[in-house]
């Protein structure tokens, strides 16, 4: 077997205190020499772990003498996968919106996760056979315990040839972890961060923490300018009416900062409900950036980008976009990832992977491997000689040769890049989260800690302490978890006494899932969004009705000669835009479920005549707007709301259209007319009960 070993140098990074400490303990290879701190200094930016900076001639030596790349690491298009992702934790302090399932992920047990010499002696292999960058991501790794001592472990492996250890993170706890991340040898942070606004954040991660995140970020910048050389960018992943008005925000992060904002084109991972509609892709991106930007320029890529990179002239930063949707980099990926469970992936969206772990263990009959297993079966000093007996044309452990020909199939097996857009949305594939992303749920002490559930309907967008239950007696947990499909934590929130309330209030006591009448409700007093997993598709039909009543002559007769307004025609644009609230109703309702499937939307928009009827105080009846909407779908849910939220936009379509005549008109009368479908069956509203009162 062959691989490459490139001569490399651990160079000088000057940072006060750990400055020292990390000369002293990063040992150098024979084939290079030490760089003063000035030298160092101005190669820290643009090298993360410098390479010998003793001479051309060295360096042309050391290249001519470097092997092969690893045949194990090489797939069947020759690309060579130098770049390794471990996701170290499952676990997450945050619970942002685009990264669950609806139904939940489970939380794998403690003893199918990696251990911590596990993930050494992967890694080890790996550089082993030519990887030069790792990545450990999560969850958020920097929930993991051993995090700091992991890193540490690993950073050993520059001696080995690796030159960047890298991590991916939300920024919540790294500004107490950074010092010590950067003694292990730390030479790049991606930061997940996707609004800049503190109430937003809150929003689209049901958790406080912006101001933690924003100090990781000035952490890291403090740290550079003693000559760190921390890698900094800052990944946004933009949706479509949720934070896309913040992308010249971000840029402007850059204006007199060096900060790379990444802009990443929203993907379809199991449960994260993904449709084309909330992904906002990367050409719209550069559109809108340009309308502010006009001179952003094009900046030149390396070879194995993910990113394509832009920049203002002028500007500290630059921006990227992570087209993975609309213009995949398949051609020139080097990646492969390693789950926390110890599988294989070699495409982040591919669903097919292979167990190292289980290989791994089989000397231990299946158990995990701790640091004492490991001193016992010698994992380190087999893996570390693995790279030179296979040199010398020697057979390396027969531990380490199945687990590389296992590697080596997968690899081979990788395809020249990912499926299409169309396929990736209904391809079965782990969550984001358990492959390497930043949220999770984790369980609670007293609950379930295998069960995690995701909050994620529009309601739960909303900061819990908002709520408007018992508001005087409510505190924010910390963590929500459910024990039965009944009762889903839609609201982080609970009684701190519920047994006083019930002293106290006896008379008000709030219903529960046991009430039909309030399903909203569980037993705990919160409120969630009902289960309908048990539920049968079947065909629903739902028509609902409202009418703009006018306040003066002047629409009416407007209408009635076929006028449009300057902005359009009333009729057909108040048409769409009930077709649209219809589709848009889960966005707008908390507790509406969303991707019901509708099959169709019907918006009749007529104008009724003035009569002499008179109404209340002698006001005459100008006419009116009578709006119905038929919604229908094929699902395990109604779509009366879906009826009635078509209605109301609608109306209030028409009235932002006429309000420069009439701002007295009146939008009255919104109901359900008829419902078809579900346990309920056919409902339909009483005549008396479907006129306006007059």
């Amino acid at each position: 077997m062959l691989r490459r070993r490139i001569p490399y140098s651990s160079g000088s990074r000057i940072t006060r205190t750990w400055l020292s400490r990390h000369h002293s303990t990063h040992p150098t290879t024979t084939t290079t020499t030490r760089t003063s701190p000035s030298s160092a200094a101005d190669s820290a930016l643009s090298h993360p772990l410098p390479v010998a900076t003793s001479s051309s001639s060295t360096r042309l030596s050391g290249l001519k003498s470097a092997r092969p790349f690893s045949e194990f690491l090489t797939d069947t298009f020759d690309r060579q996968h130098d770049y390794l992702r471990i996701s170290v934790t499952e676990r997450c302090n945050l619970r942002c919106l685009y990264c669950m399932p609806e139904e939940g992920i489970d939380l794998s047990p403690t003893a199918r996760l990696l251990t911590s010499p596990e993930i050494v002696y992967l890694s080890s292999l790996f550089v082993s056979q030519g990887v030069t960058k790792i990545r450990l991501t999560g969850g958020e790794p920097t929930v993991r315990k051993d995090i700091v001592p992991l890193m540490q472990d690993i950073g050993q492996l520059r001696r080995d040839g690796l030159r960047e250890l890298c991590l991916t993170t939300n920024g919540i706890s790294l500004h107490r972890k950074l010092d010590a991340m950067a003694e292990a040898g730390l030479t790049g942070v991606n930061l997940s961060l996707d609004t800049l606004d503190p109430f937003q954040f809150q929003i689209m991660t049901r958790r406080k923490g912006f101001d933690a995140v924003m100090k990781s970020i000035d952490r890291i910048l403090e740290m550079n300018k003693l000559g760190a050389g921390i890698k900094l960018k800052i990944n946004c992943v933009v949706m479509r009416g949720m934070n896309d008005r913040e992308i010249t925000s971000f840029v402007e992060l850059g204006r007199e900062k060096p900060i790379e904002v990444r802009f990443i084109e929203y993907m379809p991972f199991d449960g994260n409900k993904w449709n084309k509609g909330k992904m906002f892709a990367y050409q719209e991106m550069l559109a809108v950036i340009r309308e502010k930007y006009p001179t952003l320029e094009k900046v030149q890529d390396h070879k194995n980008d993910t990113s394509k990179t832009y920049r203002v002239p002028g500007f500290e930063g630059r921006v990227g976009f992570i087209t993975s949707m609309t213009h995949n980099f398949c051609g020139t990926c080097n990646r492969l990832r390693i789950t926390s469970d110890g599988n294989l992936k070699v495409c982040l969206f591919g669903n097919s992977e292979v167990s190292l772990r289980d290989i791994i263990r089989k000397e231990n009959n299946g158990m995990p491997i701790d640091e004492a297993t490991a001193r016992e079966l010698r994992l380190m000093e087999t893996v570390q000689s693995a790279a030179r007996l296979s040199d010398e044309g020697a057979l390396v452990h027969e531990r380490e040769r199945e687990i590389l020909d296992i590697i080596g199939m997968a690899v081979k097996r990788k395809k020249a890049k990912h499926a299409g857009m169309g396929q990736l949305e209904n391809m079965k594939n782990r969550p984001m989260i358990l492959i390497d992303r930043k949220a999770a749920l984790q369980g609670v002490a007293g609950w379930n800690p295998t069960r995690l559930v995701p909050i994620s309907s529009p309601w739960s967008r909303i900061p819990a302490y908002m709520l408007p239950l018992h508001r005087e007696s409510l505190q924010i947990r910390r963590y929500t978890t459910r024990t039965s499909l009944s009762d889903s934590p839609q609201s982080s929130i609970k009684s701190q006494s519920d047994n006083n309330n019930k002293k106290s209030h006896p008379s008000h006591a709030l219903p529960n899932a046991s009430d039909p009448d309030l399903p909203h409700l569980t037993p705990s007093h919160t409120v969630h969004m009902t289960q309908i997993t048990l539920k049968p598709e079947t065909e629903r039909i739902a028509t609902a009705a409202c009418a703009v009543t006018f306040s003066n002559p002047r629409p009416w007769a407007l209408l009635r000669q076929g006028q449009g307004t300057h902005k359009g025609d009333v009729f057909s644009v108040a048409r769409i835009a009930g077709i649209m609230a219809a589709k848009k109703t889960p966005d707008l309702i908390p507790l509406c479920h969303p991707g019901l499937g509708i099959t169709g939307v019907e918006v009749s928009v007529e104008l009724e005549g003035p009569t002499e009827i008179e109404m209340g105080s002698g006001a005459q009846n100008h006419g009116c707007m009578q709006i119905m909407a038929t919604v229908s779908c094929f699902g395990r849910t109604g779509v009366e709301m879906e009826a009635m939220t078509a209605a109301t936009g609608a109306a209030l379509t028409v009235y932002d259209m006429l309000k420069a005549v009439d701002k007295g008109m009146v939008i009255e009368g919104v109901r359900l007319l008829e419902k078809i479908g579900g346990k309920s069956g056919h409902w339909r509203r009483p005549e008396d009960d479907g006129k306006k009162d007059s």
